[in-house]
């Protein structure tokens, strides 16, 4: 049996919402390569964390680097772990840039109706 492309009710164009079937597959490959960047992140980015932890590191130049890295990443539980554990850690050398990278997170991730602590307009 033939895959068929979607065709969209009353005369609609593809971009009225509806998708061919190339474009979901397309769609779903994009996703994939995106789910194995994260596992690769997983493992760089802990390998990082751990690292500067232990070391006891100050940098914080280091520090902001991975927490920015991480910051598009964190879609993935195992990501936020490792971004809230390197923040606490940050928190101990520079607590108000701490707090920033809670904002940074919030405003990136939290939905808008979450995002209770920015004033409205």
């Amino acid at each position: 049996m033939e895959a068929r492309e979607t065709v969209a009710p009353w005369g609609a164009s593809k971009y009225d919402g509806y998708r061919t079937l190339k474009e979901n597959k397309e769609i779903i490959n994009i996703a994939k390569k995106i789910q194995g960047l994260s596992g690769k992140a997983v493992i760089e980015y802990g390998r990082e964390v751990e690292r500067i932890v232990k070391t006891n590191c100050r940098d914080k130049r280091e520090i902001e680097r991975s927490l920015d890295g991480m910051l598009d990443f964190c879609f993935s539980p195992k990501i936020r772990t490792l971004y809230r554990k390197l923040r606490r850690f940050y928190c101990g050398i520079d607590e108000s840039a701490a707090i920033r990278y809670v904002h940074y997170y919030r405003d990136m991730w939290d939905p808008k109706e979450k995002k209770l602590w920015q004033k409205k307009h």
